[in-house]
């Protein structure tokens, strides 16, 4: 018989499929319909028992109200038996999740993952896998449904232009014969039925063209059927429409047939894409089911459980029961490019037995063998102009790694990491630099010096550099008017750019104001917007919480003694309020980090020293302090105290699953060699010393990362050398 070809009608049929100020649902892995309560959308022209026939009462109450019970037709003579099935309970027949075995390995079938989403793929050695008897689910009555809709998602490869594959066949056994089945061409979706008179019987074949299907991608069909009309909805679009002068036969046996799920019972016609959803719908089109669907591609009705959610771990120590593949790229060797081509794909990292995946331009990171830190050992003995006071580690995309040193006298330096190591890169002209702070605004990149020392005219400023991208330096942007400089931070509130400036004296008084200034789209400038009282201004630190800004500020001397408040602020109504006051001693640093949900605030006390009481009071050894934000009560709260060295920076990094605080011990009261050392998180027993690195003059720390491992970056405020130290992990 010619194949019947598929006509456009859906503009005609379209707008029934919803009911008006009715909506229906797009379903979710769990694999439950879902539809409005009492709604049951049917195809045109479905029969119902009540009009057409009569039951024999005993009969349904032995059987109930399950898949469907064999009804007894009445004519006016009396009663007359005939071989008719009607169904009550009309619920979807999960058709995949019935074909895979439940309890042991499935030979021949293969879980693979293509763009995120899992399919069952077979293997041409077994053309049967996927097969069970139709008796199964037609158990109490073997009459294929007259009217019904098939919901399948798939996922097929390209064919060459003559091959066709079986999506699924219902076979008879005994005669192998086909009694109906889906096929697929590179052009063309068949349904093919078996039809039959008095005359005999011969196969029909209902033909819909489809070339979307062969895109590689995911797609969700719905075949529904009702007599002579049959109809194909791809991704909940519009649907095709066929109306066929052979209908479907009304009395179709399965009486000893068998479903095969991606073939007819043979090695030719295999499908060899990926399918993920095969239900029956008996009496109804399942497409008000479906759709509108957000991702209509992978709408649902039923899902087998192993096509679920996230691969599991093997239970009782068993094996997984079904091998699992992923259809995805893997990249070996030497780091690659991040680029769109890229994008989605997997790299293994051999040395360090990582497998990371490309989002965007960057490499995350998604296995990895669990590093620990192991040891700390010399990487590089970087010499400097003079004694540094303090670094700035920071990257430039598509420029490089970089570090600014502070150093004392009239020349600082930035430096670049060039094959494993850094190397001089520029030098700028500073008094007395205290710190840098790299930052951005937009594509612009600045970087911003504290000046300690006027100039040679007697003028006191601090200096923001931009970087150049025609000369690949930094140039000078802004000078900002400052008083014996220490310290910069770079933060951004509630959409707008601001720099805060630590000012620790002018002339002999320490209590002077700090600024905050804030950037001026119009002019391109930081201009002033805030003032804040502040007694020998060491460091500032920005931090969140929640919608929240926080900015604290390291109070070292107050011209009496280094015993004194340093302060919290909190950003209200457009300015920062102080929010808690915590006494400190000598405060030189603040350090914010987060550990899982807590947040930890930890101040390095450098020295307890009082004018009036120096003889009794003048120590170098004092403890600082880690505080831990408590959210009941709004306000951080004494966590740990740590005996210090004159502590001068915090530094929090982690390796692998493990957190850590290095700690700048410079000066104990009688020699500048003093030991730095790194605290491991141990939970409940808090921060615990791990390693002892000897420093000498210890000012300032950097932890930073490339791709050849972790490193540590301390410089000496008493020698010109900084060193880099490598973390040796395992």
């Amino acid at each position: 018989m010619q194949p019947l070809d598929g006509q456009q009608l859906g503009a005609q049929r379209g707008g029934s499929q919803q009911l008006s100020g009715q909506s229906s649902t797009c379903q979710e892995e769990s694999g439950q319909e879902s539809q409005e309560p009492g709604r049951e959308t049917q195809l045109p022209q479905l029969r119902s028992l009540e009009q057409t026939d009569r039951v024999d009462v005993a009969m349904v109450g032995a059987v109930g109200l399950e898949e469907g019970v064999r009804v007894t037709e009445v004519d006016e003579y009396g009663f007359k038996s005939i071989d008719v099935c009607r169904r009550f309970n009309l619920r979807p027949l999960d058709i995949l999740a019935e074909a895979i075995p439940p309890h042991s390995a499935a030979g021949g079938i293969r879980v693979t993952q293509a763009h995120g989403v899992r399919g069952l793929q077979l293997s041409a050695a077994a053309p049967h896998a996927l097969s069970f008897p139709a008796s199964r689910i037609f158990f109490r009555c073997d009459l294929f449904p007259e009217e019904f809709s098939i919901v399948i998602t798939l996922k097929v490869p390209n064919l060459p232009p003559k091959k066709n594959e079986y999506l699924f066949t219902v076979v008879a056994e005994e005669a192998d014969a086909l009694l109906l089945g889906l096929r697929y061409s590179p052009t063309r979706l068949h349904f093919l039925f078996l039809s039959q008179d008095p005359a005999g019987a011969w196969q029909t074949r209902v033909t819909f063209h489809s070339p979307a299907l062969t895109d590689r991608e995911w797609h969700t069909l719905v075949l529904a059927v009702s007599e002579g009309s049959f109809s194909l909805t791809t991704d909940c679009g519009l649907p095709l429409d066929i109306m066929a002068d052979v209908p479907f036969p009304a009395t179709l046996s399965v009486r000893g047939a068998r479903f095969f799920i991606g073939s007819r019972k043979r090695t030719k016609g295999l499908f060899t894409g990926l399918v993920r959803q095969l239900v029956l719908l008996p009496g109804s089109d399942a497409t008000p089911r479906l759709c509108p669907c957000r991702s209509a591609e992978l709408a649902v009705l039923s899902i087998p459980p192993v096509l679920q959610g996230l691969t599991g771990k093997p239970e009782d120590n068993e094996v997984l029961k079904y091998p699992y593949e992923t259809d995805m790229k893997v990249t070996l060797g030497s780091r690659p490019p991040c680029t769109k081509e890229e994008d989605a794909q997997f790299w293994f990292d051999a040395s360090q037995k990582g497998l990371f995946l490309c989002v965007g331009s960057e490499w995350v990171s998604v296995l990895a063998a669990r590093e620990k830190l192991d040891y700390v050992e010399e990487h590089q003995s970087l010499f400097t102009n003079s004694e540094t006071l303090g670094i700035e580690v920071f990257a430039i995309p598509e420029a490089g790694l970089f570090v600014a040193t502070a150093n004392r006298k009239t020349t600082s330096a930035i430096y670049k990491w060039t094959d494993g190591k850094f190397a001089s890169y520029q030098n700028i002209r500073t008094h007395q630099a205290q710190s840098w702070r790299h930052f951005t605004i937009g594509k612009k990149v600045f970087l911003a010096v504290a000046n300690f020392e006027p100039n040679e005219k007697g003028q006191e400023f601090s200096v923001i550099y931009k970087w150049s991208q025609t000369k690949l330096r930094f140039t000078p942007y802004q000078r900002v008017p400052t008083h014996s400089a220490r310290d910069w931070e770079a933060f951004k509130v509630a959409g707008e750019h601001f720099l805060a400036v630590a000012n620790h004296r002018e002339g002999d008084n320490h209590n002077i104001d700090s600024v905050i200034y804030k950037w001026n789209p119009r002019t391109r400038l930081f201009e002033a917007n805030q003032t804040i009282a502040t007694s020998g201004a060491y460091d500032w630190e920005f931090f969140t919480v929640g919608p929240y800004s926080f900015l604290a500020v390291a109070n070292a001397f107050n011209g009496r003694s280094t015993k004194l408040h340093s302060h919290l602020y909190v950003w209200l109504f457009g300015s920062f309020q102080l929010f808690q006051a915590f006494l400190t001693f000598g405060a030189a640093d603040w350090e914010v980090f987060h550990i899982g949900e807590r947040v930890f605030l930890a101040v390095a006390n450098s020295h307890s020293y009082d004018v009036e009481m120096q003889a009794h009071n003048d120590s170098y050894v004092v403890n600082s302090v880690i505080y831990e934000l408590n959210v009941t009560a709004q306000t951080f709260v004494k966590f740990q105290e740590i005996p210090t060295c004159s502590a001068l920076d915090w530094e929090f990094f982690s390796v692998g699953e493990d957190y850590f605080l290095v700690v700048a011990n410079s000066f104990d009261g009688n020699t500048f060699s003093v030991n730095s050392i790194i605290y491991r998180w141990q939970g409940y027993e808090g921060f615990v010393a791990v390693h002892s690195l000897p420093t000498f003059g210890c000012r300032d720390w950097e932890a930073f990362r490339t791709a050849a491992g972790s490193y540590l970056l301390y410089s000496s405020a008493k020698e010109p050398r900084s060193r880099v130290l490598k973390l040796r992990t395992g």
